[in-house]
């Protein structure tokens, strides 16, 4: 198993939460995603796979749900 951390910004609810664990969990290899919210603050997402994730899928899936990813990753 392969678990990474990512920052997100821009989310402030459960509904937002709800759609970047869909489009995140919809990754190939994607076994669970569980996010820390911080609202209107930068949130951690935490993904674990059962094979390594290219971090612009990642993005990308974040970014699909309407938010995105912080600069640095905690």
């Amino acid at each position: 198993m392969n678990q990474q951390s990512y920052e997100v910004t821009g989310m402030t609810c459960q509904h937002c939460v709800n759609s970047v664990r869909d489009e995140v969990g919809a990754i190939d290899g994607v076994t669970s995603v569980d996010v820390a919210l911080v609202a209107g603050g930068t949130s951690t997402l935490t993904v674990t796979s059962s094979t390594p994730l290219d971090e612009a899928a990642v993005a990308a899936a974040v970014d699909e749900a309407g938010y995105e990813l912080a600069a640095g990753r905690p």
